[in-house]
């Protein structure tokens, strides 16, 4: 019978091994000596008052100054083409490396009417243009239906979309709440440049950092809102979701007409 500690040498030896560590080997054919497994008891007092004392990592601010930047930024900017350039040379975002392009507005920005989605699609992203995808496809059916379009002249017939987030998230992941946050001071100087009469959000996330509100988009729609003083607002289900749910589209419908008569009214 061969001997086992030399076919462990021989491998050793083949696998490159020429230098060793300790003086002398150790038994890997014995269990290990209870003589060095410490238990929590017999731990000495010196070193359990030391682990009692460690400190404790405290979580940062999730990016407070980087808010803190994202506001000062937005609040310099005077115009559309001054904000837009300044997102896209703002790096608090590390979704802009992932992304194609820039995804800032389209329709009239003299529009009445504003619509906040919250993050652009594929089509979007490739395009830089927001709701280009199949969604939007279907948002401009729907806003067709109460005579209003992104591409009209006149300014209580048209409209004006954009996103919260100008970038689209790696994969069309759902976006995380920092991202939402650092890129909330942005897209309130937006509102604040195109002085609409209405907001439309599409969506719990444009809603709830609009409205600073935690509650849930089945909660938020169905009512008229005050974004501010001479700002109405109304929230309803992104048209993504009606593609997934298509029951969600009569209670769409229905936030529709509504905004319809208050927007009239």
């Amino acid at each position: 019978m061969s001997n086992p500690y030399a076919q462990a040498l021989d491998f050793l030896i083949d696998a490159g091994i020429s230098v060793t560590v300790q003086d002398a080997p150790n038994n890997r054919f014995k269990r290990a000596s209870i003589s060095i497994q410490h238990s929590e008891q017999d731990t000495p007092p010196a070193q359990k008052t030391v682990k009692a004392n460690a400190p404790t990592t405290q979580p940062l601010q999730p990016h407070s100054d980087i808010i803190k930047q994202a506001e000062d930024l937005a609040a310099a900017a005077t115009t559309l083409d001054e904000l837009k350039a300044t997102i896209q040379n703002f790096d608090g975002l590390a979704i802009k490396k992932t992304a194609t392009n820039i995804v800032f507005a389209s329709g009239n920005p003299d529009a009445s009417i504003m619509v906040i989605g919250d993050t652009p699609a594929a089509q979007d992203d490739r395009t830089g243009q927001p709701f280009m995808d199949i969604d939007g496809q279907l948002l401009d059916k729907i806003f067709d239906c109460i005579g209003l379009n992104r591409a009209a002249d006149a300014p209580e017939n048209a409209l004006y979309l954009t996103n919260v987030l100008n970038w689209r998230p790696p994969g069309g992941r759902t976006p995380t709440d920092e991202e939402l946050q650092i890129s909330a001071p942005f897209i309130k100087r937006h509102i604040e440049l195109v002085k609409p009469q209405f907001i439309i959000c599409l969506g719990g996330a444009p809603a709830q950092i609009l409205l600073q509100s935690k509650e849930s988009i089945s909660r938020l729609r169905g009512t008229i809102h005050r974004y501010n003083q001479t700002i109405g607002l109304i929230a309803t289900y992104h048209p993504t979701s009606l593609l997934k749910t298509p029951l969600q589209k009569k209670k769409v419908w229905d936030d529709i007409l509504m905004f319809k008569d208050a927007f009239h009214a």
